[in-house]
């Protein structure tokens, strides 16, 4: 498992993130033996949000009361949580974010969060609350890093303007079809094009200029939340026929090929997996250690249908 040393910090994180929002189906038996394959696979992160789960706080609960973390093993790893979100609105007020992580270190049954990320943006932010709660929750050690998801570069600037805290993280959708965060970068300046409308100001570059690590979330989803683009061959049969060619060349799935496009990546990007199924887990951290060429690279973009000048 290709791992990455996330700027800015002491972490070194794997570069697969097992994402948990779909656990709550499971049984406690099967949330051990999903988190096992992760670890084997060398998986060390995992992701969760306040908001996973039928009510607040259940796929945090129940990976908590699943896995009953040992000190030991609880340094192992890496837990990161999402805040912000609430029925109907959003809300990065101090009291907000100061209880929900509370609540989330009650249900996770763990002392402090790793990295704790601001789940979409809030228009009414104020940022001076933002950096209260990001300096009492350090101080009193209960989160170690903060970040953001789905925040634009100006939105993240105005939060560093009052936080005194990196922020280390924007969490990201991404995947070979759903890609306007590369796409608007090599469609610039090309007049009449989708792709060369900028969507969302520049996070790739910006990520890379300020020490950001981008997360992909939705690695394999063709739209938002659109159908996994994986066999599809309704929507994306040259992309398929790609897939398939290079899986069989280097001895992975074509899963494994749809993650090592985003890890070849020099930015560094990390990949959520959003699987409840320990062979996907296992198929999918095996393209981190695929070192796709550039050519193989572009071609698989190309065969997504994304255009080049």
């Amino acid at each position: 498992m290709k791992t990455y040393r996330l700027p800015q910090t002491d972490l070194e994180a794997s570069s697969v993130i097992l994402g948990l929002m779909r656990i709550p189906s499971l049984t406690d038996a099967e949330i051990r033996t999903l988190f096992g394959a992760a670890r084997e696979a060398g998986i060390t992160m995992f992701d969760h949000a306040d908001i996973y789960g039928n009510h607040r706080h259940e796929c945090e609960e129940r990976f908590g009361t699943a896995l009953s973390l040992s000190s030991d093993e609880r340094a192992q790893v890496l837990i990161q949580s999402k805040v912000g979100i609430r029925p109907g609105f959003f809300d990065f007020s101090a009291e907000h974010i100061l209880a929900t992580v509370d609540e989330s270190l009650a249900a996770l049954r763990t002392d402090y969060l790793d990295v704790l990320l601001l789940h979409r943006p809030d228009t009414l932010v104020e940022p001076e609350e933002v950096a209260e709660a990001f300096t009492s929750l350090q101080s009193a050690g209960k989160v170690r890093h903060f970040g953001v998801s789905n925040h634009t570069p100006g939105q993240i600037e105005l939060l560093r303007a009052s936080v005194e805290q990196p922020l280390i993280v924007n969490q990201v959708q991404l995947s070979i079809t759903h890609a306007p965060i590369i796409a608007s970068g090599l469609a610039t300046n090309m007049a009449g094009v989708e792709a060369s409308i900028d969507r969302d100001n520049g996070i790739l570059d910006h990520a890379r200029r300020t020490g950001i690590t981008l997360q992909a979330w939705s690695p394999y989803q063709r739209g938002f939340f659109d159908g996994v683009f994986i066999d599809d061959r309704e929507h994306h049969a040259e992309l398929n026929d790609v897939l398939d060619e290079l899986a069989g060349g280097y001895g992975v799935t074509p899963t494994g090929i749809a993650t090592a496009w985003i890890t070849r990546h020099p930015a560094n990007i990390q990949v959520v997996l959003g699987t409840t199924k320990p062979e996907r887990v296992a198929e999918a951290a095996a393209g981190s250690d695929v070192t796709l060429s550039r050519e193989e690279w572009y071609r698989l973009y190309r065969a997504a249908g994304h255009p080049l000048p």
